[in-house]
């Protein structure tokens, strides 16, 4: 680990000034050490040589106040060098957060994918838990850090302009404070690391533990994941208690190794003192002064461990942070925009393969999709039906081969603009901790009240809501666990239904419903999807529609299925292999 992280100050440029101050406050606190010891070492002189001389008593009150007033001033720089870095730490977190939730989003779902399952509990922990730990970072490790490397070096001049030899002894022995805080440090660091793993790892299982816990309970799991979550936690426990062991070791080696070197300064000053080679008050100005020179690398190294869990989650943010995004294309200047009710979506031999995957999971894959087409894709799971969907909601691009809407290609298009003219109703949506009308909303912020019921109706959903305590304001707990499975798809499809975009992409819509809420969905989705391109998968042909075009995917590779009487041949539709 750095002493100071310049990434931190690079993603938080902002912080920059609370940070400036901070280094200000420090040469103030620096300043006021050597005077407080100055007058400290002279009031202390003066009272024991003092020989009664008139106006002494005054003289001594006078340094006394200004002794106090330097107290008072010294422990306003501390509070204020500690408030600012708290400052500057709540700023970094804020800008660390914000710039972590924007690049995860930009990254998409198949960065997430690509990942362990714990991933966005792991993402989770690290913008939460995580990065407060940058407090102890800032707040007390960073203007330590400041004294540490002003302190010191004060010290030594103004004691070698009282006394060479111990400004000598001093300077030999403060390195070996940096020294031993960085050999201990080294195994600080993997020890730190893999507390702060275990507390990702376990914040990430918890969450999908607690968000999973009905479907854990009514299949009797939830025991074998408590022992999991005990396991890990033990594992973190044991982490912790090591950190600590070494934290601990730490502070006494630091501080014997200051303790010696202090008793070092003072043997040679008591004995040149008694010796009449060294005056009282220079003897005690040194004395005061030598405890301050190490202290600040004893303060140090004792909050080194006390920021590294907020350090290492930084790092992690970094490594997201620094992860590349695909490149989005920008609007080119003149270029018309795209109308995806009167353009033809074109796939010509297109390959899609993901890292670590030996085969691919599209295999030169060629069709055409013309507006108003209503398409079918079946196949049995892993076929890379989803797959397909994600080329065509751009959170994935091809391998090989070509993707064309009206005969440009889809990468020179900017993903904001062809995401805005797709309705996407996956198998598993996702409903946010808000209410219903605000969830089907999504979908157009702008809907007002009766949009959001026609489109309720029109998915099938409005005599449920209804019922609900609330109605339509009625909230729906995170991930809508408060609903059920099929309600939850009902309400994702009155999004889509809402939006209004001319294509619309469905992943087994009606696969969480009854056959009578599947025959009703199917009838409205019919209705509601007639002068729209409908894109719809299915795991098999029994839930194919009765009007449009059914294909098959089989291990990446696309081929037209057994046609049926009611379904039209599709000669502009191939497979390549």
């Amino acid at each position: 680990m750095k002493p100071l992280d310049p990434r931190l100050l690079r993603y938080s440029a902002a912080a920059r000034g609370y940070l400036a101050v901070t280094v200000g406050l420090g040469l103030a606190a620096t300043g006021l050490i050597l005077i407080q010891a100055g007058l400290l070492a002279h009031l202390l002189a003066s009272a024991a040589t003092g020989t009664g001389a008139p106006g002494m008593h005054m003289a001594l009150a006078g340094t006394l106040v200004t002794l106090l007033a330097v107290l008072l001033a010294r422990a306003a720089a501390s509070y204020g060098g500690e408030a600012t870095a708290l400052r500057a730490a709540a700023v970094v977190k804020s800008q660390l957060r914000l710039r972590l939730a924007d690049h995860a989003l930009r990254l998409g779902p198949s960065w997430l994918a690509r990942h362990r399952p714990q991933m966005s509990g792991e993402v989770t922990t690290l913008a939460t838990r995580g990065l407060d730990g940058l407090d102890a970072y800032f707040a007390r490790y960073l203007p330590q850090l400041v004294l540490a490397g002003l302190v010191p070096v004060a010290v030594l001049i103004r004691v070698g302009l009282a006394d060479w030899i111990s400004c000598l002894v001093i300077g030999v022995t403060l390195p070996l404070i940096p020294v031993f805080a960085i050999l201990v440090g080294r195994h600080t660091k993997a020890t730190t690391q893999r507390q702060w793993r275990l507390l990702a790892r376990l914040g990430g299982h918890f969450l999908d533990v607690v968000e999973g816990l009905p479907t854990l309970k009514l299949f009797g799991r939830g025991k074998p994941q408590a022992e999991v979550i005990g396991k890990v936690t033990e594992e973190y426990r044991a982490a912790t208690m090591s950190s600590l062991r070494v934290a601990f070791l730490s502070g006494f080696v630091l501080e014997l190794a200051a303790a010696l070197a202090t008793a070092l300064v003072a043997v040679e000053v008591g004995l040149r003192l008694l010796a009449g080679h060294m005056s009282y008050q220079t003897a005690l100005l040194v004395l005061l002064l030598t405890p301050e020179a190490y202290l600040p690398l004893r303060a140090v190294g004792a909050q080194f461990h006390a920021s590294t869990e907020g350090a290492a989650a930084a790092r992690d943010v970094f490594a997201i942070l620094d992860t590349p995004v695909p490149a989005q294309a920008a609007t080119p200047a003149g270029a018309r925009p795209v109308d995806l009710r009167k353009e033809t979506i074109r796939l010509t031999g297109v390959t899609l393969g993901y890292p670590g995957r030996a085969c691919p999971a599209l295999s030169g894959v060629t069709m055409t999709i013309r507006p108003g087409d209503q398409i079918t894709l079946t196949g049995p799971s892993g076929a890379g039906k989803s797959s397909l969907l994600a080329l065509l909601l751009r959170f994935a691009e091809p391998t090989r081969g070509r993707i064309e809407v009206g005969g440009v290609d889809l990468a020179s298009i900017p993903v904001g603009e062809w995401r805005r003219q797709l309705s996407w109703v996956p198998q598993a949506p996702y409903l946010f901790a808000a209410s219903v009308a605000d969830n089907i909303a999504l979908g157009d912020p702008t809907a007002s009240r009766n949009a959001i019921v026609r489109a309720a109706q029109a998915a099938g959903a409005a005599e449920f809501i209804e019922s609900l305590p609330r109605g339509y304001v009625t909230e729906v707990g995170e991930r809508g666990l408060r609903l059920s499975s099929g309600q939850r798809q009902q309400i994702a499809l009155a999004r889509a239904f809402l939006r209004g975009a001319p294509l619309l992409l469905l992943d087994e819509p009606a696969a969480h419903l009854d056959a009578v809420s599947a025959h009703r969905l199917d009838t409205a989705i019919a209705a509601l999807t007639a002068d729209r391109t409908v894109v719809q998968v299915t795991h098999g042909q029994t839930r194919a529609r009765k009007a449009g075009r059914v294909f098959a995917l089989d291990a990446g590779q696309l081929r037209q299925a057994p046609r049926r009487p009611q379904i039209p041949p599709a000669p502009d539709l191939v497979a390549v292999r």
